[in-house]
């Protein structure tokens, strides 16, 4: 299921692409998601707060809008980050 489909703006996926390809700030977001657990990924007030930092320190600005967009389409993709499977299927998705 397309990120499109949860209303996400391309352009903002587009401008976080392109930042995460500064080395900074790719190793920014992996310390703030390293240990992060399926759980964790499926708990709304957990994934709401990561995705504040991750704005925070992607220099993004999201509204109450995209924040609930972007917290629906992480809750409904059940992502397991120990799963290769699932971390190939989420790149496939953004590349």
């Amino acid at each position: 299921m397309s990120y499109q489909q949860y209303g996400i703006d391309p352009a903002l996926v587009e401008r976080v692409k392109f930042k995460m390809k500064n080395p900074e700030i790719k190793e920014r977001i992996k310390m703030l998601l390293q240990g992060v657990t399926k759980a964790d990924l499926q708990n709304h007030a957990k994934v709401t707060r990561l995705i504040g930092l991750a704005a925070n320190i992607l220099g993004e600005k999201l509204n109450g809008n995209q924040t609930t967009q972007v917290l629906e389409f992480i809750i409904a993709q059940k992502i397991d980050p120990s799963n290769t499977f699932h971390l190939i299927r989420l790149w496939a998705m953004f590349r």
